[in-house]
């Protein structure tokens, strides 16, 4: 028996999402860090999961695929984008022609904003210490 999935991997801030899209009828087995979390629990707001169903309403296959889901690092909003980018990239790799419908929608860009490292002689990035003259 061969296992069929679809594989798609997302990024964003400092949160790295591995997505294996499993024909089946929209369970969702979400690991976070390493631990089993409870999908509806541990995204708990609602805009959340709309975030992350995303793509599948988009393209119509939402219902249609049992989502397995590796998240590792980052804060809650991270982990959702980079889960978004995840199954956008899966169903691509699904259906081709999925394609200009999740880039129209801009899902397939990977959003590269990160934090900047603090320098030396800084408080942080870009905050200095008060000036004083004397």
């Amino acid at each position: 028996m061969s296992l069929i999935q679809y594989y798609g991997t997302g990024k964003r801030k400092t949160s790295i999402a591995r997505v294996f899209l499993r024909p089946g009828k929209g369970d969702v087995t979400l690991f976070v860090n390493k631990r089993p979390q409870p999908f509806d629990d541990f995204f708990n707001l609602e805009a959340h999961k709309h975030t992350i169903r995303q793509p599948l309403r988009l393209t119509e296959t939402e219902g249609k695929f049992d989502l397995f889901i590796r998240v590792d690092g980052g804060g809650s909003t991270g982990q959702v984008e980079a889960i978004r980018l995840g199954i956008s990239r899966a169903l691509v790799e699904f259906n081709k022609e999925l394609r200009p419908t999740l880039k129209a929608a801009g899902l397939l860009r990977r959003d590269d904003r990160i934090k900047e490292r603090k320098k030396y002689g800084l408080l942080g990035a870009r905050k200095a210490p008060q000036y004083h003259k004397r």
